[in-house]
């Protein structure tokens, strides 16, 4: 069975379709900007160009005397025209990064679209480099490359990754969550699964040493929407994912507790008495802003793989209404609840076809356009209004605490445009 292969309009009450064509995305290497905040021993060493190192350098927005935990190994003419020895070439690398950087206890070897098309292999690259900087340091590789793939791709990749290298365990009674959260947040559902009497691990975990067990008791609970891989890893060990929504908004939040919840057999009196003052919070920093989005018509390119799960919460949250949600890929198992959840009739288009894309959203005319950059800009220039997908992958959005923000974040360019327009 297809895991990604459109689902029925019958099956879900939308009407969903597929699309093929030129696109317009970001490519995995853009996942390193949020990773490198989160594993905090580990780097990213990207072998790619010059192209790969002003891409990461700008969308992280890095200051000059900062000294981050990711790096490009460039490869130049020399290496493309085979006159260099790309290997001893990235052993040189790696070893002076390793003299200058000793706190590093992981390091990733992320692969791009030059070193995919000149064939470095970096998996054995990867295995030999471990085992010369065994026991300090591990070396793990990943492909960030933009070929047919997008930008969200590079945390799965990533995650997926470091599944094989996980410790095992036997236990039955603990939690996997697995996602990149910001940290607030991660300490937020912590604090909401130990009230919970569940013990939750997360991955990634904060640290390289710290990377959460896993084995065939283990349940997890996806996060993100964009984990595919990873999700597929996990249950080739033997784990078992719930299935939930994911946490975006207070409803969201709710049932994505709800299901981990109902899987540790916690008691509903208990859930409730947990989950109120949150539910609470949420919706009150919600009303602040559902006069502003209530009735606006959204459109959403595909770009991020958030798109299903943030127009639900738009529409079922806010009173938005929804023209049209594109997505990258439509993963048919992890996002059954949200399209459950979506307006019958919603029209959800998986893959894209970009001039047609941009047809439809010129025609419908949308308050709110949730794009690419770079698509952005011409858009701002024909006078539609738009939010940057990347930005909803920057900023903390899940949880209870977090719903206003995200509401905030759809409101803020209705905001700037009203202001113009006086």
């Amino acid at each position: 069975m297809n895991a990604h292969a459109p689902l029925p309009p019958a099956a879900c009450g939308v009407a969903v379709r597929a699309e093929h064509g030129q696109r317009a995305v970001f490519c995995g290497l853009t996942g390193i900007v949020w990773l490198h905040r989160k594993i905090q021993d580990a780097f990213f060493l990207v072998v790619g160009s010059r192209t790969c190192a002003h891409l990461i350098q700008s969308a992280a927005g890095v200051m000059i005397f900062a000294e981050p935990r990711f790096a490009t190994a460039i490869i130049d003419e020399r290496d493309l025209a085979g006159l260099a020895d790309m290997n001893e070439e990235l052993d040189r690398v790696v070893t002076r990064l390793i003299e200058r950087r000793p706190d590093i206890r992981l390091l990733f070897l992320v692969g791009s679209c030059p070193s995919e098309v000149i064939k470095l292999d970096l998996s054995r690259a990867a295995l030999r480099l471990s085992l010369r900087l065994a026991p300090d340091v591990r070396v793990l590789n990943y492909s960030g490359s933009g070929i047919e793939t997008t930008f969200t791709q590079g945390e799965d990749a990533c995650l997926s990754a470091l599944v094989p290298e996980l410790p095992e365990t036997t236990a039955t009674d603990e939690l996997l969550v697995v996602g990149a959260l910001a940290d607030v947040v991660e300490d937020q559902f912590a604090r909401l699964f130990s009230d919970l009497g569940i013990t939750a691990h997360f991955l990634p975990a904060r640290r390289a040493g710290q990377m959460p067990p896993v084995g065939r008791g283990t349940r997890f609970l996806l996060a993100q929407p964009f984990l595919a891989e990873t999700a597929r890893a996990l249950e080739e060990r033997g784990a078992r994912r719930i299935a939930a929504p994911f946490p975006l908004g207070a409803e969201g939040t709710t049932e994505w507790l709800r299901a981990a919840a109902e899987a540790f057999g916690v008691d509903p009196a208990r859930f409730e008495a947990v989950t109120a003052p949150g539910r609470r919070r949420a919706r009150q920093a919600l009303a602040a802003y559902a006069e502003k989005l209530a009735g606006k018509r959204v459109f959403f390119f595909p770009d991020s793989q958030l798109e299903v799960p943030l127009a639900r919460f738009l529409s079922r949250e806010t009173g938005a209404e929804l023209i049209e949600v594109g997505t990258p890929y439509l993963h048919r198992g992890h996002l059954a609840a949200e399209l459950d959840w979506l307006p019958g009739g919603t029209a959800v288009v998986e893959g894209q076809s970009l001039d047609d894309g941009l047809d439809r959203c010129r025609a419908a005319r949308p308050d709110l356009t949730v794009c690419g950059l770079g698509l952005a800009n011409p858009l701002e220039a024909q006078g539609l209004t738009t939010k940057w997908s990347i930005e909803l992958l920057f900023t903390p959005i899940q949880g209870y605490e977090q719903a206003g923000d995200l509401a905030e974040l759809f409101a803020r360019p209705l905001d700037r445009r009203a202001q113009l327009e006086v």
